[in-house]
């Protein structure tokens, strides 16, 4: 039976019978839950050993795959999980390993990475992990530098109130901003995601979602987890290999960000024989808006309901979801509210009518209790306990919730978040660079794509592809402007400041 009030991630994983699969990958041999305690259990005895307890920050930069999954686990259970996008470069990580004052940095064995001259640069001691796959998928040693520091002020594993999990989300008038969820935290969405998709022991997942952003942690691994189900990791996506994996793995379900769904439909047609040998019970998409036409395609092609949620880092992932059948699905919604409150607060800060228009506002266990070191984000992101998620939105007389606008400059790129400003900064750089504003154009498959329109100083000559190859040295790829206008000025609004919003609409690119 599962843990139902599970408040750490060890209590989570006592929910899986001994013997049954917990973790497992196309192709691969399963682990079991009483090996993957054992992993955690390790894990957990050898930062201690190493002087990483509870609280010291642990940056993970691995690729996707089951491996990820239980070393997130095992650092999350005893100390604070920290991962990152393996495909970030030098400077991105130097900026995340100091701002997030890394303790340590797990890495693969004998894999090359930007992030391990960066480590060596500021000091911060690396851990390689060798994959044990003849024990089952993701287990894995951990080998340490050879200095033996002063044991961990606070050794053992975590309490509920412990920091679980850091993550960065990024803003548009300051740097990105550090969002610690603690273990009750990420217990309660793990609840809240396992419940509003009904899941049991029999379920399993195919992951594919990145294991360094929430949603594929949350719902991806640690819902399913919690009640005693398996979690198939795929080496990330590729629409490709999908339906290979689904006949590897046999999965009950998956979730996806919209743009994943699109890739898989593409190639839907050509595998029917899969789909029917291996019929899902739904899918699950978040993370972007998914549209009405696309959802009812995957429904067609794979006789499966697909349900839509909405989530942030904030809220340790989900606050709101569309509920399975015999509940009412409204496409173009991201449903009811599935876990925490969820409310509409007007431009007073009060609690607004059905119907009203105003911003989407949560609060409940799986929301976090602040920024860290940000007192004037958190005094502008929360009103009278609730946290004001930076979205326009409605919700009607039966609790359905429609996303009417963005109040936040974010560019969200396929479920990617990237902010404008850290890509201004980098192209500031650039030596025939006077100005410029990066900003979001529509995209039909990525939802939006990232633009920038550029002031060159007088005199000199830049070309758009040369431009994206300077940025393409600092940032990854996804943060990388696509489209590139260069114009004599900038528009800009009454005040003369320069304004994201509206700035795609002015240009004629909208």
């Amino acid at each position: 039976m599962p843990t139902t009030n599970a408040t750490t991630v060890l209590e989570l994983l006592g929910a899986g019978a001994d013997d049954v699969a917990a973790l497992s990958a196309p192709g691969g041999a399963s682990l079991s839950y009483r090996h993957l305690r054992a992993v955690v259990s390790e894990t957990m005895t050898a930062l201690n050993e190493h002087g990483v307890g509870r609280g010291d920050r642990v940056a993970i930069v691995l690729d996707n795959g089951p491996h990820m999954a239980s070393a997130f686990l095992g650092v999350a259970a005893g100390a604070t999980a920290a991962p990152l996008n393996p495909a970030y470069r030098a400077e991105e990580f130097e900026f995340y390993l100091t701002d997030l004052r890394a303790s340590l940095l797990i890495i693969e064995a004998d894999k090359t990475s930007p992030v391990v001259e960066v480590a060596d640069k500021l000091g911060i001691p690396i851990a390689r992990l060798s994959l044990l796959p003849q024990r089952g998928a993701g287990a894995f040693s951990l080998a340490f530098p050879s200095a033996h520091p002063a044991a961990p002020a606070r050794p053992g594993a975590a309490t509920p109130e412990d920091i679980a999990l850091v993550l960065h989300t990024s803003g548009t008038t300051s740097r990105p901003k550090i969002v610690p969820l603690s273990q009750r935290n990420i217990c309660a969405s793990a609840h809240n995601v396992r419940t509003s998709l009904s899941l049991t022991a029999n379920d399993r997942a195919l992951n594919i979602m990145p294991l360094f952003h929430i949603h594929g942690l949350i719902a991806g691994v640690l819902a399913p987890l919690s009640v005693g189900g398996m979690v198939s990791c795929s080496p990330g996506f590729n629409a490709l290999k999908f339906f290979g994996w689904m006949s590897a793995t046999n999965p009950t379900w998956y979730t996806a960000v919209p743009t994943m769904h699109q890739a898989i439909l593409m190639r839907a047609r050509g595998s029917l024989d899969v789909i029917l040998a291996n019929p899902l019970r739904f899918i699950r998409s978040s993370s972007s808006a998914l549209a009405p036409q696309v959802l009812h395609e995957l429904e067609e092609v794979f006789g499966a309901p697909v349900v839509e949620a909405y989530g942030m880092t904030e809220a340790a992932h989900q606050m709101a979801c569309n509920p399975l059948p015999p509940g009412v699905r409204k496409p173009g919604t991201v449903g009811i509210a599935a876990g925490p409150e969820v409310c509409i607060l007007d431009e007073t800060g009060r609690v607004a009518s059905p119907g009203v228009t105003g911003e989407i506002s949560i609060r409940g266990p799986n929301v976090m209790s602040g920024y860290e070191n940000n007192p004037k984000a958190n005094a502008e992101a929360f009103t009278n306990g609730w946290f004001r998620t930076g979205d326009q939105g409605v919700i009607d007389e039966a609790g359905y919730i429609a996303i009417t606008g963005r109040l936040k400059e974010i560019i969200s790129r396929g479920g990617e978040k990237i902010s404008p400003r850290e890509v201004d900064e980098v192209l500031m750089d650039h030596p025939s660079v006077l100005q410029c504003v990066t900003f979001a154009v529509p995209h039909d498959k990525l939802g939006e794509e990232v633009a920038v329109v550029v002031v060159l100083r007088e005199g000199t000559e830049l070309t758009a592809s040369e431009l994206r190859e300077f940025a393409a040295k600092r940032l990854a790829d996804f943060k990388v402007p696509k489209k590139v206008l260069f114009r004599p000025e900038i528009p800009k609004g009454a005040t003369g400041k320069l304004q994201r919003i509206g700035l795609a609409q002015k240009l004629g690119l909208a």
